[in-house]
């Protein structure tokens, strides 16, 4: 629990370990959230129910839209900001930021410039992203979601001007010097109704989701490993 806005407000947190895996609850005004972000939510209680006390934390964090966003009463910040306090090793955060749309028509995903040369142009796939300092997060990350997994995935490291590259939860690890990385799919890139009142739920793509969520699943497991529980 923490202060903002003369009010206390809280992290809903379950589990423990070197690896946070985190989704915010919240949306911005005049939306449902669908996909941003109860579908990221929704992933992130079953990941719960999947890994009790297996080394990974699973939280969600209040505040990361506006007025909050990337400032230090997001409930990401707060924490990030207590574990440096603490002197908590973190080896790794994710943050789920999106995880229910998805297309396979040509031209259904974009980029800024001058990304779309290099990645595919359809939006089938989830995207794991992190600045320059997260890169090695983001490529271990990736080489193990395809390892135990079909469903399509890019990564990408770039710097953090990018427009969308810091926009979530790992934004705030990353200030506090913690590896952290956002897994989306790619939100206004792709989903046409990013912020709007018709970000509604049967927009979403359920079975991807649970295919998905499976896929982190192993990813996770095999990271947890990695660093020893």
């Amino acid at each position: 629990m923490f202060e903002s806005g003369g009010r206390k407000v809280r992290n809903l947190e379950l589990g423990s370990g070197p690896i946070v895996v985190g989704a915010h609850y919240d949306t911005v005004p005049g939306s449902p959230g669908a996909d941003d972000n109860a579908s990221g939510v929704a992933v992130l209680i079953e990941l719960s129910r999947l890994f009790p006390g297996a080394g990974i934390r699973c939280v969600a964090f209040a505040n990361e839209e506006v007025p909050y966003f990337l400032g230090p009463e997001m409930g990401s910040f707060a924490f990030a900001r207590r574990s440096r306090e603490r002197r908590e090793t973190l080896r790794a955060m994710f943050s789920l930021e999106m995880l229910g749309y998805y297309r396979e028509a040509p031209g259904s995903q974009h980029y800024p410039f001058p990304l779309g040369f290099f990645y595919p142009d359809r939006g089938d796939f989830i995207a794991f992203v992190g600045d320059l300092g997260a890169r090695r997060l983001v490529r271990r990350s990736v080489e193990l979601f395809r390892k135990n997994s079909r469903f399509p995935a890019e990564g990408l490291a770039a710097p953090s001007i990018v427009p969308g590259v810091s926009w979530s939860d790992h934004w705030s690890f990353r200030r506090h010097g913690y590896p952290a990385v956002m897994v989306t799919d790619t939100a206004f890139y792709r989903y046409p109704h990013y912020h709007l009142p018709s970000d509604t739920p049967e927009k979403l793509d359920y079975e991807r989701m649970a295919r998905l969520t499976m896929g982190l699943a192993a990813m996770l497991q095999e990271l947890a490993q990695e660093h020893g529980r």
